[in-house]
């Protein structure tokens, strides 16, 4: 009885030694940046010592896996799967850019760093693709049901975290806003001049 106690006792504390690690690289990961986080930081963030820390993660990548799943476990994307059921095209980007932008408001500082350090190492760039790129090809099908041919690149310039921070952060639009201008660029048709015949 006595040393199954103590061997919980013991799993226990392991693993909140754990967590305490992932959430020190998390932490880092949205200040400093994944690329320039090492396990040395890591250690120190989580108040632990360095043979601790590769006890639990022998490498960084095992380290950036167990980072990012995290991360993927509280903050998933949206699921898009309800908004199939939105027949009108127009509810249906609203309600997906909407939710998209709320989630990429909700996570800027980590997922700035992360696509930025995702252009230059190769460990960023290979979790941001196992974790974010599925999930955003399946929002681009859904939200793209609908949207004309000619208009798809709109529609992808719409789902960029870049354009989101642009016009919602740097434009001042705030999220919802940033949302329904990026829908009418989509959906409605663009402005013409028409040119007065010229005279014989």
């Amino acid at each position: 009885m006595t040393r199954t106690y103590t061997l919980k006792k013991r799993a226990e504390k392991q693993a909140e030694t754990r967590q305490r690690i992932v959430e020190a690289a998390m932490e880092l990961h949205s200040t400093v940046g994944p690329a320039s986080t090492s396990m040395s930081q890591i250690a120190e963030r989580a108040g632990v010592q360095r043979h601790t820390l590769y006890a639990h993660f022998p490498d960084e990548r095992s380290m950036a896996l167990a980072c990012s799943g995290l991360f993927a476990e509280r903050q998933p994307l949206p699921d898009p799967e309800p908004w199939t059921a939105i027949v009108d095209p127009r509810d249906r980007l609203r309600t997906g850019l909407r939710a998209l932008y709320a989630w990429y408001e909700r996570n800027a500082g980590l997922l700035g760093c992360v696509i930025r350090d995702a252009e230059h190492h190769a460990l960023t760039r290979e979790m941001a693709e196992m974790r974010f790129i599925p999930a955003l090809v399946r929002i681009r099908e859904v939200l793209g049901d609908g949207v004309s041919p000619d208009r798809s690149a709109l529609l992808g310039l719409a789902l960029d975290f870049h354009t989101w921070r642009r016009l919602s952060q740097a434009e001042g639009l705030g999220s919802d806003t940033a949302a329904e201008a990026m829908i009418k660029a989509i959906l409605e048709p663009t402005f013409q001049t028409v040119r007065p015949p010229e005279s014989d």
